[in-house]
């Protein structure tokens, strides 16, 4: 199985939707937990590593292509 590769500052996809109907979280926390924020409603959110790899869909936004938007 290959391991999905993510990064800080990325814009990920999970297998469930927030409450809120987004679809979409940012990483804004990388370490033994991964802390994401809801694009929709600014929610914050600390999962441990192994059961945010599970959830981990795919990446929507690379960071680096996100920041040449801005």
């Amino acid at each position: 199985m290959q391991m999905k590769q993510f990064g800080l500052g990325d814009v990920v996809e999970m297998k469930k939707a927030h409450p809120c109907g987004t679809n979409a979280w940012k990483i804004i926390r990388m370490g033994a937990d991964i802390r994401m924020k809801c694009t929709g409603c600014d929610h914050s959110v600390l999962l441990p590593r192994s059961r945010f790899e599970k959830r981990l869909k795919r990446v929507l936004v690379p960071a680096g292509e996100q920041d040449a938007k801005e």
